[in-house]
């Protein structure tokens, strides 16, 4: 019986506003929205970057001679952060104005 009543003192609530990957979709600030929109592009920007470094160095080693390393910021990583910023921003604008209305 004891064990029993341990294993239900330690089970948290479930947030109300849904979760993504474990965080809680609630209650988020105007400037940790702002935050939170901007980390995700950098994010974007670093992940796409480095695999396309990677891609242009295979093919760099697969005998191509001349490969522009500076294509991977321009052409994959800066358009990944602003896709993914232009996704964002709204998207945590919509979670802090519905915050406010519930207030």
């Amino acid at each position: 019986m004891e064990a029993m009543g341990m294993t239900d003192s330690a089970q948290t609530p479930l947030p109300e506003g849904g979760t993504i990957l474990g965080f809680p979709l609630r209650g988020f600030g105007f400037f940790t929205s702002l935050l939170l929109a901007f980390a995700s592009a950098f994010f974007a920007f670093f992940a796409s970057t480095t695999v396309a470094i990677f891609v242009l160095l295979a093919w760099k080693l697969a005998g191509h001679d001349h490969v522009d390393f500076t294509a991977s910021y321009r052409w994959v990583g800066f358009p990944a952060f602003v896709v993914v910023l232009l996704v964002a921003l709204p998207l945590f604008a919509m979670l802090w104005v519905r915050a406010k209305l519930r207030q």
